[in-house]
């Protein structure tokens, strides 16, 4: 009955609960230490969309990773951050009964993004990136603006945390 003790004990120690802390498994080679991230490729009609993105993400890499951030391709980065914005769409969510103007929308940005070392091997690629944003607009002629703006900043700011999540989690 000891020895059974003792096995199960040790079976226990050695297993663990498997249970980690969320946020820090970092799925990077431990031999990446520069990471390039040139303007992402911008196939879309949406102006800046590609500078947008692509600074918003590396602010997010910047101030959550103590990797060095090269803003363009470069031989002495160890790993290059490739993004192409695919397509980018509004799409009308609620109209004002009054006058048949739109009221609420939502954008659409959909972007390939991959991360690969210097000798070319992937270390993440997701070709189907999806964000979404809701807006509205003012009804009021007096304190109307454009909310699009803001918008593409909050989905970009989204699309940035999540994107560096992901590539550090690998998931």
């Amino acid at each position: 009955m000891k020895k059974l003790t003792v096995v199960a004990s040790l079976l226990l120690l050695l297993t663990g609960c498997g249970y980690h802390t969320a946020g820090k498994a970092v799925k990077i080679p431990t031999d990446v230490h520069t990471i390039a991230i040139p303007v992402f490729a911008n196939n879309t009609q949406s102006y800046r969309i590609e500078q947008i993105l692509t600074a918003a993400v590396v602010k997010e890499f910047t101030s959550r990773t103590n990797y060095r951030v090269v803003n363009s391709a470069s031989s002495e980065a160890d790993a290059t951050l490739h993004g192409t914005v695919v397509s980018t769409q509004i799409y009308g969510l609620t109209y004002d009964p009054k006058n048949g103007r739109l009221s609420s929308a939502e954008v659409v940005v959909s972007a390939h993004v991959s991360l690969v070392d210097r000798s070319g091997k992937s270390l993440f690629d997701n070709p189907n990136y999806y964000f979404r944003e809701q807006y509205e607009f003012s009804l009021d002629p007096a304190t109307f603006f454009r909310e699009e703006s803001p918008a593409v900043d909050r989905l970009s700011q989204d699309f940035a945390r999540t994107l560096v999540s992901d590539i550090l989690e690998n998931y």
